[in-house]
C-alpha cells in the first residue's frame, strides 16, 4: 500500500510542478507594454481559468497524499 501511495505522491507532485509552470509562463511580458498593469485586476478566462483549478485541485490532492504517505509508514 505504500508504494501506491508513492507512485501517486511523484505523479501529483510533477503535474503540479508543471501546472505551476504554465501558470508562470508569460508572466513577466506584461512590462513590454506601456500600460500600467500592476494595479489592475483582470480575469481569469478560459484555459487560464481551468489551469488555476487544476493546479488547486493538485495541491490539496499533493496534501492529501503526503499525509496519508506518513500515516500509513
Amino acid at each position: 500500500m505504500k508504494s501506491y501511495i508513492d507512485i501517486a505522491l511523484i505523479i501529483a507532485s510533477i503535474a503540479l510542478i508543471v501546472s505551476v509552470i504554465l501558470q508562470n509562463k508569460g508572466v513577466g511580458l506584461g512590462g513590454l507594454t506601456n500600460t500600467d498593469s500592476g494595479g489592475v485586476f483582470t480575469a481569469r478566462r478560459g484555459i487560464e481559468k481551468t489551469l488555476f483549478w487544476v493546479t488547486i485541485v493538485l495541491s490539496v490532492l499533493f496534501f492529501m497524499l503526503t499525509v496519508a504517505s506518513i500515516l500509513v509508514k
